[in-house]
Protein backbone atom coordinates (compact mmCIF):
# COMPACT_ATOMS: atom_id res chain seq x y z
CA UNK A 1 0.00 0.00 0.00
CA UNK A 2 1.45 3.90 -1.03
CA UNK A 3 0.87 4.65 2.66
CA UNK A 4 3.61 1.87 4.05
CA UNK A 5 6.26 3.83 2.84
CA UNK A 6 5.87 7.06 4.95
CA UNK A 7 6.44 5.10 8.49
CA UNK A 8 3.57 6.76 10.27
CA UNK A 9 2.72 8.14 12.56
CA UNK A 10 5.27 10.48 13.03
CA UNK A 11 7.15 10.90 15.50
CA UNK A 12 5.33 12.47 18.29
CA UNK A 13 7.45 13.49 21.17
CA UNK A 14 9.01 16.30 19.43
CA UNK A 15 5.11 17.64 18.92
CA UNK A 16 5.18 20.05 21.61
CA UNK A 17 8.70 21.51 20.24
CA UNK A 18 9.21 21.45 16.36
CA UNK A 19 7.01 20.99 13.61
CA UNK A 20 7.74 17.66 12.14
CA UNK A 21 7.84 17.42 8.07
CA UNK A 22 8.62 14.55 5.49
CA UNK A 23 9.17 14.88 1.92
CA UNK A 24 8.67 12.76 -1.06
CA UNK A 25 10.50 13.22 -4.23
CA UNK A 26 9.29 12.15 -7.50
CA UNK A 27 5.60 11.39 -6.29
CA UNK A 28 2.77 11.65 -9.21
CA UNK A 29 -0.57 13.65 -8.62
CA UNK A 30 -2.30 10.02 -8.48
CA UNK A 31 0.29 9.60 -5.15
CA UNK A 32 -0.95 12.73 -3.57
CA UNK A 33 -4.75 11.84 -4.56
CA UNK A 34 -4.41 8.30 -2.74
CA UNK A 35 -2.44 10.21 0.00
CA UNK A 36 -5.53 12.69 1.02
CA UNK A 37 -7.93 9.61 0.44
CA UNK A 38 -6.61 7.47 3.50
CA UNK A 39 -6.74 10.67 5.64
CA UNK A 40 -3.41 10.35 7.66
CA UNK A 41 -4.43 13.45 9.82
CA UNK A 42 -1.48 15.58 9.03
CA UNK A 43 -1.55 18.65 6.55
CA UNK A 44 -0.58 17.47 2.73
CA UNK A 45 0.79 19.46 -0.26
CA UNK A 46 1.71 18.79 -3.60
CA UNK A 47 4.50 20.83 -5.95
CA UNK A 48 6.07 20.06 -9.07
CA UNK A 49 6.29 16.20 -7.90
CA UNK A 50 6.74 16.72 -4.26
CA UNK A 51 4.39 15.90 -1.49
CA UNK A 52 5.39 17.86 1.78
CA UNK A 53 3.75 15.98 5.03
CA UNK A 54 3.70 18.10 8.21
CA UNK A 55 2.71 17.41 11.31
CA UNK A 56 2.50 20.77 13.01
CA UNK A 57 3.61 21.31 16.74
CA UNK A 58 1.58 22.55 19.64
CA UNK A 59 2.88 26.44 19.19
CA UNK A 60 2.16 25.93 14.89
CA UNK A 61 -1.30 25.03 15.80
CA UNK A 62 -1.35 28.31 18.85
CA UNK A 63 -0.14 30.89 16.27
CA UNK A 64 -2.59 29.63 13.76
CA UNK A 65 -5.33 29.79 16.07
CA UNK A 66 -4.55 32.92 17.35
CA UNK A 67 -4.83 34.37 13.72
CA UNK A 68 -8.10 32.59 12.92
CA UNK A 69 -9.29 34.13 15.76
CA UNK A 70 -8.51 37.66 15.06
CA UNK A 71 -9.91 37.33 11.72
CA UNK A 72 -13.34 36.86 12.88
CA UNK A 73 -13.14 39.30 15.49
CA UNK A 74 -12.06 41.79 12.74
CA UNK A 75 -15.58 40.36 10.90
CA UNK A 76 -17.74 40.91 14.21
CA UNK A 77 -16.57 44.27 14.12
CA UNK A 78 -17.12 45.72 10.88
CA UNK A 79 -20.11 42.92 10.51
CA UNK A 80 -18.05 41.45 7.55
CA UNK A 81 -19.80 38.42 5.99
CA UNK A 82 -17.38 35.33 5.67
CA UNK A 83 -17.51 31.93 5.36
CA UNK A 84 -14.68 29.91 7.57
CA UNK A 85 -12.99 27.28 5.08
CA UNK A 86 -10.32 25.87 7.34
CA UNK A 87 -7.33 23.88 6.51
CA UNK A 88 -9.95 22.91 3.44
CA UNK A 89 -7.92 21.32 0.40
CA UNK A 90 -7.41 23.52 -2.40
CA UNK A 91 -6.62 21.99 -5.48
CA UNK A 92 -5.52 22.21 -8.91
CA UNK A 93 -4.84 18.64 -10.63
CA UNK A 94 -2.46 18.19 -11.55
CA UNK A 95 -0.02 20.93 -10.47
CA UNK A 96 -0.77 21.77 -6.91
CA UNK A 97 -2.33 20.89 -3.93
CA UNK A 98 -2.28 22.41 -0.52
CA UNK A 99 -3.86 22.85 2.96
CA UNK A 100 -3.86 25.98 4.83
CA UNK A 101 -3.65 26.26 8.40
CA UNK A 102 -6.64 28.58 7.98
CA UNK A 103 -8.43 30.29 5.18
CA UNK A 104 -12.07 32.32 4.38
CA UNK A 105 -13.79 33.15 1.78
CA UNK A 106 -15.54 36.66 2.23
CA UNK A 107 -19.21 38.55 1.21
CA UNK A 108 -19.76 35.05 -0.86
CA UNK A 109 -18.87 31.60 -0.48
CA UNK A 110 -16.56 30.25 -3.08
CA UNK A 111 -14.76 27.03 -3.84
CA UNK A 112 -11.73 29.17 -4.10
CA UNK A 113 -10.67 31.28 -0.50
CA UNK A 114 -9.85 34.85 -0.82
CA UNK A 115 -7.39 34.68 2.18
CA UNK A 116 -5.55 32.04 3.04
CA UNK A 117 -3.19 31.35 6.39
CA UNK A 118 -0.02 30.09 6.70
CA UNK A 119 2.33 29.71 9.39
CA UNK A 120 5.85 28.61 9.27
CA UNK A 121 7.15 27.45 12.80
CA UNK A 122 9.67 25.56 11.89
CA UNK A 123 8.14 24.51 8.54
CA UNK A 124 7.29 25.91 5.33
CA UNK A 125 9.18 28.82 3.49
CA UNK A 126 7.93 31.58 0.86
CA UNK A 127 8.22 28.70 -1.41
CA UNK A 128 4.52 28.31 -0.42
CA UNK A 129 3.60 30.92 -2.11
CA UNK A 130 4.14 29.41 -5.54
CA UNK A 131 1.74 26.93 -4.58
CA UNK A 132 -1.10 29.20 -3.90
CA UNK A 133 -0.06 31.47 -6.83
CA UNK A 134 -0.70 28.36 -8.68
CA UNK A 135 -4.75 27.76 -6.79
CA UNK A 136 -5.64 31.50 -7.65
CA UNK A 137 -5.66 32.72 -3.59
CA UNK A 138 -5.88 36.59 -3.68
CA UNK A 139 -4.47 36.91 -0.72
CA UNK A 140 -2.02 35.08 1.72
CA UNK A 141 -1.05 35.50 4.92
CA UNK A 142 2.52 34.67 5.75
CA UNK A 143 3.71 34.18 9.47
CA UNK A 144 7.43 33.21 9.86
CA UNK A 145 9.12 32.35 13.19
CA UNK A 146 12.33 34.72 13.00
CA UNK A 147 14.78 33.50 15.33
CA UNK A 148 15.70 30.26 16.29
CA UNK A 149 13.44 27.15 16.75
CA UNK A 150 13.04 25.30 20.20
CA UNK A 151 11.45 28.69 21.21
CA UNK A 152 10.73 27.37 24.76
CA UNK A 153 14.84 28.41 26.13
CA UNK A 154 14.53 32.11 24.49
CA UNK A 155 13.28 35.11 26.61
CA UNK A 156 9.54 36.42 25.79
CA UNK A 157 10.82 39.33 24.91
CA UNK A 158 12.66 38.04 21.32
CA UNK A 159 9.20 36.81 20.02
CA UNK A 160 8.90 40.22 18.57
CA UNK A 161 10.65 39.04 15.97
CA UNK A 162 8.55 37.56 14.50
CA UNK A 163 6.46 39.14 11.67
CA UNK A 164 3.36 38.69 9.29
CA UNK A 165 3.65 39.62 6.04
CA UNK A 166 0.52 40.35 3.35
CA UNK A 167 0.79 39.18 -0.25
CA UNK A 168 -1.76 40.04 -3.24
CA UNK A 169 -1.71 38.42 -6.42
CA UNK A 170 -1.50 40.76 -8.65
CA UNK A 171 -1.36 39.88 -12.43
CA UNK A 172 -0.66 36.06 -11.50
CA UNK A 173 2.13 37.47 -9.02
CA UNK A 174 2.13 38.03 -5.31
CA UNK A 175 3.31 41.41 -4.12
CA UNK A 176 3.87 42.16 -1.02
CA UNK A 177 1.59 44.39 0.88
CA UNK A 178 1.72 46.75 4.08
CA UNK A 179 -2.64 46.75 4.62
CA UNK A 180 -4.46 43.60 4.02
CA UNK A 181 -7.10 43.92 0.98
CA UNK A 182 -9.41 41.35 2.15
CA UNK A 183 -9.15 42.97 5.86
CA UNK A 184 -8.40 46.93 4.59
CA UNK A 185 -8.90 48.22 8.14
CA UNK A 186 -5.52 46.48 9.32
CA UNK A 187 -1.85 46.59 8.32
CA UNK A 188 0.83 43.55 8.90
CA UNK A 189 2.55 45.55 11.29
CA UNK A 190 -0.55 46.61 13.53
CA UNK A 191 -1.71 42.91 13.37
CA UNK A 192 1.91 41.03 14.80
CA UNK A 193 1.43 42.74 17.77
CA UNK A 194 -1.55 40.77 18.67
CA UNK A 195 -0.56 37.47 16.80
CA UNK A 196 2.85 37.53 19.11
CA UNK A 197 1.22 37.73 22.44
CA UNK A 198 -0.36 34.12 21.68
CA UNK A 199 2.07 31.81 23.19
CA UNK A 200 2.22 33.51 26.04
CA UNK A 201 -1.29 34.64 26.38
CA UNK A 202 -4.97 33.88 26.20
CA UNK A 203 -6.72 33.84 23.14
CA UNK A 204 -9.40 36.25 25.34
CA UNK A 205 -7.75 39.17 26.17
CA UNK A 206 -5.76 39.27 22.83
CA UNK A 207 -9.49 39.37 21.06
CA UNK A 208 -10.43 41.85 23.50
CA UNK A 209 -7.89 44.28 23.12
CA UNK A 210 -7.51 44.02 18.97
CA UNK A 211 -11.73 44.81 18.90
CA UNK A 212 -10.78 48.03 20.85
CA UNK A 213 -7.93 49.26 18.84
CA UNK A 214 -9.76 48.09 15.81
CA UNK A 215 -10.99 52.09 14.13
Amino acid sequence: MFTDVLNLPLNSDRAKRADQILTLNNMSWSDYEQLLVTDIGYKTSYWHGVITIVSPSKNHERIAEIINGLIKTYCRKYNLIYFPMGSTTIKNPPLAGKEPDHSFAFEIDKSIPDLAIEVTYTSGSITDLEKYQSLGVKEVWLWRMETLPFRELVPHSRWQNNKITFYQLVDSKYLETQNSICLPKISSNFLITFINRGLMETPLTIEEDFYQQLG
